[in-house]
């Protein structure tokens, strides 16, 4: 299958990413855990995306799956489904030099009435050769923007 011609920028992405993470908001503990990404091509003008994360002792703690679309050259958009009731609706950039690849998205989130209030996300992917770097911040539960997140992943 040959990959859609837009999204060739994000081609080094293909493939399943993981490695440790740690995690600190102002109304919990720090925490770490395991953090698996997966994309994959499915023969249309988008990635499959798919991320989970683990306690140390194995736990399952967090799931989300949507789609990254390249629908110009320079920008990106990632449209995501978390099963504790968002959604979000990423946009932001993408931009490529030398082996390094950068997305930055900045999110709209819809909240289900039971879920937790997250107002607003912002994620950075950075690839450099086989080394994937996540950040994740989000302005939640009346907190402003804060950093959230951070993994460091070798593609498996």
């Amino acid at each position: 299958m040959e990959l859609a011609p837009g999204l060739v920028p994000v081609a080094a992405l293909l493939g399943t990413w993981r490695g440790d993470g740690a995690g600190s908001y102002p109304t919990i503990e720090d925490f770490s855990y395991t953090d698996e990404v997966v994309f994959t091509d499915v023969g249309k003008p988008f990635l499959h995306y798919v991320q989970r994360s683990w306690s140390p002792d194995g736990a399952p703690m967090h799931t989300e799956t949507g789609y990254l679309r390249i629908p110009e050259v320079g920008t990106a958009e990632l449209i995501l489904a978390q099963p504790m009731g968002q959604t979000e609706l990423a946009e932001g950039t993408i931009a490529a030099e030398a082996d390094t690849l950068v997305l930055e998205l900045e999110a709209q989130v819809a909240n289900s009435a039971t879920a937790k209030h997250v107002a607003a996300t912002r994620r950075r992917y950075e690839l450099s050769g086989d080394s994937l770097t996540t950040t994740f911040a989000m302005a939640a539960v009346g907190q402003p923007m804060t950093h959230h997140l951070r993994s460091d992943m070798r593609r498996v």
